[in-house]
């Protein structure tokens, strides 16, 4: 499974999403049709196509859906100290509580939003 996120600079969103967000490279080909630029977790299933494109091409309006990435963590509020460490910038100050657990919103360099969530434990 892929999906796709626009960036202006393949260079630069391989840095945000593989030393910022600490996912793997796992394609890198320059194609007839583009550079074809994939990351991801380490061993998930789900893989991220960075692909260059004008930019805002694939940021939702205000009040849309959330960001084109969910990311889920088992510590979250961990994650985002160290996330934060490396560089990566977020939409509200911490995370925040919410019915299902918790939650935030990463940015990356092209305004592309990454929504951040950890599962709430014990009874649903």
């Amino acid at each position: 499974m892929y999906v796709t996120v626009y960036v202006t600079d393949q260079d630069r969103a391989l840095r945000f999403y593989t030393e910022g967000l600490g996912l793997e490279k796992h394609v890198d080909y320059p194609g007839p049709d583009g550079r074809f630029l994939v990351v991801g977790v380490a061993g998930g299933p789900v893989k991220i196509i960075l692909w260059s494109h004008a930019a805002a091409a694939g940021q939702p309006g205000p009040g849309d859906a959330p960001g084109p990435l969910i990311l889920e963590s088992d510590d979250l509020r961990k994650d985002v100290e160290v996330f934060r460490q490396r560089g990566v910038t977020f939409e509200q100050p911490e995370p925040e509580d919410y019915p299902f657990g918790v939650r935030i919103e990463a940015v990356d360099p092209d305004g592309n939003r990454i929504s951040l969530r950890q599962q709430r434990r014990g009874k649903a």
